[in-house]
């Protein structure tokens, strides 16, 4: 499972010129599911997620977590970070998983990070051509790989 958190002040989803989901200050996150993910990958990167401590302290020093500020998130499903650019120019996203796989652990993502932070997550639509708006502050942009907990 690969996510990419960005701090943002604002951020929302639009599918068909409705907006799906709108937040402000907290994490845009884009989740991408590989085959070989399991509940272990998505507990792992959820906890992570909602204990990072990449807000500002009243000193300036990035010391609180999205939980200590009442953050929000908008959490948006992403196969094209599975993306495979080693032959050719067109990618191959051979690594990422199948919708009947995917889609499930994406709104159990949902439910999981809605359970850590005691507050709905805001969501896209799984397989939609979504438009994403963000305002990244910081910027702030942390990418996270559960098959990679060693740099994490």
């Amino acid at each position: 499972m690969r996510a990419v958190i960005q701090r943002v002040t604002h951020a929302s989803c639009t599918v068909d010129n409705q907006i799906t989901g709108i937040i402000e200050d907290g994490f845009l996150i884009l989740l991408g599911v590989e085959d070989e993910d399991a509940k272990e990958d998505m507990e792992w990167l959820a906890n992570k997620i909602v204990n990072l401590r990449i807000f500002s302290d009243e000193n300036g020093l990035m010391n609180k977590s999205i939980q200590d500020i009442g953050g929000n998130i908008l959490l948006i499903s992403q196969f094209t970070l599975f993306a495979q650019t080693k032959k050719g120019n067109r990618p191959s996203f051979i690594r990422a998983a199948k919708p009947e796989k995917a889609k499930p652990m994406y709104q159990e993502m949902a439910h999981l990070l809605s359970r850590l932070l005691d507050k709905q997550v805001q969501l896209g639509i799984f397989g939609a051509d979504m438009k994403i708006d963000l305002r990244n502050d910081g910027p702030v942009t942390i990418i996270m790989n559960t098959k990679d907990k060693d740099n994490f």
